[in-house]
């Protein structure tokens, strides 16, 4: 028996004095309402109105059963209220900044869809996590290696002259005797410039003799791209940023490296929630999956 429902025809037939008056009050039909009262009056074994041709009158059961049933109703109809409000509460949630305004306009998008409301965060690694630490968002994507990550992303090496190539290995950039012009560069944005990233990077880059200031960590995205549109130095980065930017991306030659992103929720989230509904826009959005133009 629906116990709510019941007492809700309860209620209503009893604050109007008619099944038919009380059972349109409470949006439902006369007889589902006579269905459900005659339900409870089974339940409780002992009738709580007396019918007659034209009223509803309530017996002096009816009348000691109704206050704690209105109650019922009431504390009912406030938790389907604060049941919608929290489905409504924004979820606030911090993302890293290689996603374009684009592809973080349509995860949003996608997410209303999902009866999910987004308040997107723009951060870097380190900041990310110290937000979701002082519980200033409800989760954030975070900087994982690939091997706990919900999503991965690879990352190799983009320029403006990528040579026809299917690998590029950090050791035709070191610097000889005869080379001309300047050493050639390898730029690390923001959002790779995390240990497991940056130290595997380091240590290949000593073990084939590249000069220390050939690995440079940049300040931001932008700095580091036009380093490289401006020169022959390289971009690490995704095929998706490779591809926004109009560079030739290829995979480094000696390891393989990525970006692991692992979704972390505080105390009131529950990331599972935003995983289910919104894993595939959330890895679109990162550059997962996505393959890069391989320019020559």
């Amino acid at each position: 028996m629906d116990l709510v429902g019941a007492c809700r025809a309860f209620v209503s037939v009893s604050e109007h004095g008619s099944f038919t008056v009380g059972a349109a009050a409470a949006q439902m039909s006369q007889s589902v309402a006579s269905r459900r009262v005659a339900a409870l009056e089974e339940r409780f074994g002992e009738p709580l109105f007396e019918r007659t041709s034209r009223r509803a009158v309530l017996t002096p059961f009816g009348r000691d059963m109704l206050p704690t049933a209105r109650q019922l109703v009431q504390a009912a109809d406030v938790l389907l209220h604060e049941a919608e409000a929290a489905k409504r509460k924004p979820w606030r949630l911090a993302v890293p900044g290689i996603c374009s305004t684009a592809s973080l306009a349509r995860l949003v998008a996608e997410a209303r869809g999902h009866s999910v409301t987004l308040d997107l965060r723009v951060a870097g690694p380190a900041q990310r996590t110290e937000l979701l630490h002082a519980q200033q968002v409800r989760a954030a994507l975070l900087a994982v290696p690939p091997d706990d990550a919900r999503w991965s992303v690879p990352l190799g090496l983009a320029g403006t002259r990528v040579p026809g190539v299917k690998r590029v290995y950090l050791e035709t950039l070191r610097v000889g005797r005869a080379s001309a012009g300047p050493a050639r560069r390898v730029w690390i944005q923001p959002e790779d410039d995390v240990p497991h990233i940056r130290d595997p990077l380091t240590r290949l880059r000593d073990a084939v003799g590249l000069r220390p200031a050939q690995l440079v960590a940049a300040p931001d995205l932008t700095t580091a791209a036009a380093e490289v549109l401006s020169s022959r130095d390289l971009l690490l980065c995704s095929p998706a940023q490779a591809e926004e930017l109009d560079l030739g991306w290829r995979p480094i030659g000696e390891i393989a490296i990525g970006r692991g992103f692992a979704l972390a929720a505080a105390g009131d989230g529950n990331p599972q929630l935003i995983e289910a509904r919104l894993g595939d826009a959330v890895a679109r959005c990162l550059g997962a999956g996505t393959s890069g133009r391989e320019g020559t």
